[in-house]
């Protein structure tokens, strides 16, 4: 690995600024502390600052010589709605809120090689750090384009990074095509008749019917979509009845939908409306069909990904440069890879190891797996990220268009 020698240097400072946005978790569109904070940290070094798109977001934007070449580099800011369970001192300060995804992480990596390349970047043109609310469920990314990002900041591609725990720490992963999937939520209501549940016959239970419809969605992953295309379909809710002896009237069904093409998404939206009434119909039940459609796959483009790989391979060598498998979890930088150029890659969290002289329970919960109440971001990443953002701003500037 590759690192550059003031970023080693100060990383106690990059260290304590993490574990402070940790300890102050934000949920998503309430990021107000943690985008003062990077505003400010911008400001002091130089920078030009942008604040309030999306609402909560940031942009930075710093120029060097007369070049017309732009690059985007973003991180996200936002918590989750969980409850820390680690007890180490920079554990969250607000009960019901936690950096359990790294972001903290994310947003201190993009601040070192803010700073760097403020103090001693070597590059012709402009980069804009975008610093993102609402990547957990809020669409934040959505809403900043929606603000005019990019009619703001006319950058030429964006690049965005995950942490990835199971991957060595020093290591980086990426993929041409999609990395993770799209993600949807359905809703179906279920309307019966209620009985007493000695008398089944004079009502229409809706809980035999939703057995059925769990059972058919499956058939469209197995039986009506190509078996090369990935899909699936969660059910993850059933709700109903009040008492033992009565046959309800009603029952709710919830769950999700992750695709990695919105033909196939396409699909399983049709044919889960067509089951779901046909199959209420069939015992004489109804069914309201509800279909929500969050975040699109994310999908890197080729061009930019073998750019990256040629970047990653610099600096942490070729034998730490990882195929990563795709994923079907969701993220919403998918709405900027649907408007410009760029890719999406993940920088190894390791396995934990990094936890345990801090939590104890570490050593019981395995891996720090992302969205986990003992999750912690890797420390020892800050410089490892922040270097593969600089060289990769000096090569992208440096790059024949």
């Amino acid at each position: 690995m590759t690192l550059l020698a003031d970023l080693q240097a100060q990383a106690d400072d990059f260290v304590a600024l993490r574990r402070d946005i940790h300890a102050h978790p934000e949920l998503c569109f309430e990021e107000h502390r943690t985008a003062e904070l990077v505003a400010r940290q911008l400001e002091s070094w130089g920078i030009e600052v942008h604040r309030g798109l999306g609402r909560t977001g940031v942009v930075g934007i710093l120029r060097r010589g007369s070049s017309t070449r732009t690059l985007g580099l973003r991180a996200d800011m936002d918590a989750l709605p969980i409850t820390e369970h680690n007890t180490f001192a920079h554990a969250s300060r607000h009960p019901g809120k936690m950096h359990a995804c790294g972001h903290d992480g994310h947003t201190t990596m993009l601040l070192a090689a803010a700073r760097h390349l403020s103090q001693h970047g070597r590059f012709d043109g402009a980069v804009y750090f975008v610093f993102q609310p609402a990547e957990e469920g809020g669409g934040g990314a959505r809403e900043m384009i929606a603000d005019g990002l990019f009619e703001r900041f006319p950058m030429e591609a964006i690049f965005g990074l995950h942490n990835w725990p199971g991957i060595p720490s020093g290591h980086f992963a990426v993929c041409k095509g999609p990395i993770m999937a799209s993600s949807n939520e359905f809703r179906i209501v279920i309307r019966g008749k209620g009985a007493h549940a000695a008398l089944p016959h004079l009502g229409i239970d809706p809980v035999p019917v939703a057995c059925q419809m769990v059972q058919a969605f499956q058939t469209i992953v197995t039986r009506n979509k190509k078996p090369l295309d990935t899909a699936v379909i969660s059910v993850t809710m059933i709700h109903t009845g009040e008492a033992s002896n009565v046959v309800p009237d009603h029952c709710e069904i919830q769950g999700t939908v992750r695709t990695f093409s919105t033909g196939v998404l396409d699909l399983i939206e049709r044919r889960m409306g067509e089951i779901a009434e046909h199959t209420a119909a069939a015992f004489g039940a109804t069914a309201e069909f509800h279909f929500h459609r969050n975040y699109p796959p994310t999908i890197n483009h080729d061009r930019e990904v073998t750019f990256l790989r040629d970047v990653m391979r610099e600096v942490a060598g070729p034998d730490r440069t990882l195929e990563m498998e795709p994923a079907m979890t969701a993220e919403d930088f998918s709405f900027f890879l649907e408007k410009k150029p760029g890719a999406y890659f993940m920088i190894g969290n390791g396995s934990g190891e990094h936890r345990a002289p801090h939590d104890g329970s570490a050593r019981q919960i395995g891996p720090c797996t992302l969205h986990n109440p003992h999750y912690d971001f890797n420390d020892a990443l800050i410089p490892q990220g922040a270097a593969l953002w600089v060289r990769l701003t000096e090569r992208w500037m440096a790059s024949a268009e």
